[in-house]
């Protein structure tokens, strides 16, 4: 596999976490796989491969793959607006979190902390998506740049829902600090958008 490939993976980790955010506060519902992927990248510590921190499996991150495509290609038309937002936003974040080591060592522990909760009561139980919340809230809310989720407010208010926002918001963190290991960077969406899309676009015709 290409080092473009694994970084175009772990980026749609991240459009995928931001996508189901955006999803998540406009219609208060998300489909339970694509959550329990997102939640299961945050415990996976020494994959084989990059694929192997969502599941194996491209189709895991479909929603993200297709939200990056829609960035890189610019066409109004078609652009996710929120779930772009969010995504830069979490890869903004990333780099304040890196020259923090005392936060990632928190998150190393109290990830450790969720992997045995996970163990007792399963990866999408309420009890591991509040402390993944609380995890994001007592680390990355705690900078002064903070993502605005935008929403129904109805669904917005629902503490369930909340907790489940910020728990993808974490595991997004999670695939940017990846993504940025695997040496990618900002720029590269600029001045490298015709190559990741060249790269990308095998991706999702395998996906219809």
């Amino acid at each position: 596999m290409s080092d473009r490939r694994d970084q175009l993976i772990a980026l749609a980790g991240v459009f995928e976490a931001a996508a189901l955010v955006d999803r998540l506060a406009r219609t208060g519902q998300i489909p339970e796989a694509p959550l329990a992927c997102m939640l299961g990248s945050l415990l996976v510590r020494d994959p084989q491969t990059t694929l192997d921190v969502y599941g194996g499996d491209n189709q895991n991150l479909r929603e993200g793959f297709r939200a990056l495509a829609s960035a890189l290609e610019r066409d109004p038309n078609s652009l996710q607006r929120e779930p772009l937002r969010y995504a830069l936003a979490l890869i903004g974040l990333e780099r304040q979190l890196a020259k923090r080591d005392d936060m990632l060592d928190l998150i190393g522990s109290r990830l450790d902390q969720i992997q045995q909760q996970v163990q007792h009561f399963g990866l999408v139980h309420e009890n591991v998506i509040a402390s993944c919340a609380g995890l994001y809230q007592d680390t990355l809310s705690t900078f002064r740049q903070r993502i605005q989720v935008h929403g129904d407010m109805r669904h917005l208010q629902i503490n369930a829902n909340a907790a489940r926002i910020r728990a993808l918001l974490l595991a997004g963190i999670r695939s940017a600090r990846l993504w940025r290991q695997l040496g990618g960077n900002r720029w590269q969406m600029v001045f490298g958008r015709r190559k990741l899309l060249s790269e990308l676009r095998p991706i999702l015709r395998g996906q219809d």
